[in-house]
C-alpha cells in the first residue's frame, strides 16, 4: 500500500490539481447526482442539468433543474462537498408555473477505508440541506435536512469498475419531511482511453412520511432534489436505472 499523499498533487484550488490520482481508473456515478457520492477525495467543479417530466398522476408538467457541484480536498483522506445549490424552472398542471433557487447543501467527506493492492476506497460523510430556496419551486420546506452515507468502489477487472453509495436523507422536522433511504449502484467498462460503457440502478425507499401540510401532497414524494414532506408515503419502492456512456 501506498501512503495517500504521494497520490495527492498538492496547490491552490485555482492554480493545480488537488485530486487523488491513485484511483484515476475510476468514474464518478451519473444518476441519483445529489446523493451517490463518488469515495474519491476530489478536487473539481460539476455542472449538472437535469430535465424532468413529472406524471399527470402526481403534479402533472416538468422541472429543469442547473446547479455546479463543487469539492475540495483538504489533505489525502478529508474534503469538502457542495452537493446541491443551482436553480430550478417548474411548470406543473396543479401549482403556478415559477422559477427560483434550490436549497443549498454542503458538508464533509472522509475517507477511512484506502488499498491499492486491489484496489478499493471506501469513505464516509454527511451534508446538511438549508432551506434557503424558493417556495415557489418546492424548495425552502422544513428546518432542513440531513444526509448520511457510505460510498465505496472497488476495480473487478482489468477494464470493469464497481462503485457503490448508501446513505438517509434525514429531516430535523419530521412532520414537514420525509425520511429517506436509497441504496445506489454503478458499473463501468473501459471501452477505450476515455471512454466507458455505464449500467447504474438506484434502490429508493421511504422510511417515514411526513404530513402532507407543506405543499398539500400525498401518496408520491420527491428523490434527491425535492423533499414534499408528502404524507402516505411510508414504506414506499422507487428503483430506477441508467444505461450510457
Amino acid at each position: 500500500m501506498l501512503d495517500g499523499a504521494r497520490c495527492l498533487r498538492d496547490g491552490l484550488l485555482s492554480t493545480s490539481d488537488t485530486s487523488d490520482h491513485c484511483f484515476d481508473q475510476f468514474i464518478s456515478p451519473i444518476s441519483n447526482p445529489l446523493f451517490f457520492e463518488d469515495p474519491r477525495t476530489l478536487t473539481e467543479s460539476r455542472f449538472i442539468f437535469a430535465d424532468h417530466n413529472i406524471p399527470g398522476s402526481t403534479l402533472g408538467g416538468n422541472a429543469q433543474y442547473y446547479a455546479l457541484q463543487v469539492r475540495l480536498a483538504l489533505n489525502d483522506r478529508l474534503s469538502i462537498i457542495a452537493t446541491k445549490d443551482g436553480y430550478v424552472r417548474l411548470n406543473t398542471d396543479a401549482l403556478p408555473n415559477d422559477e427560483g433557487w434550490a436549497n443549498i447543501a454542503a458538508g464533509l467527506k472522509y475517507n477511512v477505508l484506502w488499498d491499492l493492492d486491489i484496489p478499493s476506497i471506501w469513505s464516509v460523510g454527511a451534508t446538511y440541506e438549508f432551506t434557503a430556496g424558493s417556495r415557489g419551486v418546492l424548495q425552502g420546506n422544513g428546518d432542513g435536512d440531513f444526509h448520511v452515507f457510505l460510498s465505496g468502489a472497488r476495480q473487478l477487472g482489468c477494464y470493469t469498475n464497481w462503485m457503490t453509495g448508501t446513505g438517509i436523507r434525514l429531516p430535523v422536522n419530521t412532520t414537514k419531511g420525509s425520511t429517506l433511504w436509497y441504496w445506489s449502484n454503478h458499473l463501468d467498462w473501459q471501452i477505450a482511453c476515455n471512454l466507458f460503457a455505464v449500467v447504474e440502478v438506484n434502490w429508493f425507499h421511504w422510511l417515514e412520511s411526513g404530513d402532507g401540510a407543506s405543499f398539500s401532497t400525498t401518496g408520491f414524494e420527491g428523490f434527491d432534489l425535492f423533499n414534499l414532506g408528502s404524507s402516505g408515503v411510508a414504506g414506499n419502492n422507487i428503483v430506477t436505472g441508467a444505461v450510457g456512456t
